[in-house]
């Protein structure tokens, strides 16, 4: 199965500048995201899709492919995930490179493997999925939220407060680290979340949200503990 890794890394971040660039512990984040897609040995092309010179330097740096920058229309605030991979593939094909199977993988997530790579691309085929998507499951069980209104709090679902935390469905919720998808039915479908997807379940401690200064923090000191753990293992 021919595949492709695509690298979504724009230059226009907000609420952190340079996000895609931002040293994590010493190099650029980008780098942890280039250098497990490429580990993998899975994939045919390791791109990264942008419309900054500054990350497309340090993209090919670090061993992936800039072989073209972004449209306008892909590297604004509106575009979507779905609409910048539908970009990639179709540029592709016009200069005669096609996939079966493409992995969009985020820039700032260090803690993706090659290994979950790996495993997420085998699982798209061996279930002949529409889609892998990586999940965790919420530490808190959502059927307890509240709500505030008029400064009270309000159970948003009364009938769940008295149940036990074990009797209440698990809940899950979408990583935000990579998506590995059929390219033939993406091409159809134009979404990231199709008809038939398939979940591969993450340990909380793999998963980190980077949106603020504090996020960037704590995901150092959790990749920290982490490496820890691993030289202890080995």
């Amino acid at each position: 199965m021919k595949s492709i890794a695509i690298i979504t890394a724009r230059g226009g971040s907000k609420r952190i500048p340079r996000k895609n660039i931002r040293p994590f512990l010493g190099k650029p984040i980008l780098e942890y995201s280039i250098a497990a897609a490429l580990q993998t040995g899975l994939f045919e092309e390791v791109m990264v899709s942008t419309d900054d010179a500054e990350i497309a330097q340090i993209a090919q740096q670090a061993g992936a492919k800039v072989p073209f920058f972004r449209s306008e229309e892909t590297a604004n605030d509106f575009a979507t995930t779905a609409d910048v991979i539908a970009e990639v593939l179709t540029t592709y094909a016009q200069t005669g490179k096609e996939f079966q199977a493409a992995c969009c993988i985020y820039p700032t997530t260090p803690f993706v493997t090659a290994n979950i790579l790996s495993t997420a691309m085998q699982l798209l085929e061996q279930e002949q999925a529409d889609c892998v998507i990586p999940v965790v499951r919420f530490s808190f069980p959502p059927q307890r939220g509240v709500i505030i209104n008029n400064n009270k709090i309000t159970p948003k679902w009364p009938e769940n407060m008295a149940k036990r935390s074990q009797d209440l469905e698990p809940l899950y919720h979408d990583c935000g680290q990579f998506y590995c998808l059929n390219v033939e039915r993406f091409l159809q479908q134009k979404v990231i979340w199709m008809e038939h997807a398939v979940p591969i379940i993450q340990e909380e401690r793999y998963v980190q949200d980077i949106d603020t200064l504090e996020d960037w923090a704590l995901a150092e000191m959790k990749y920290k503990l982490l490496q820890v753990e691993k030289n202890l293992d080995s």
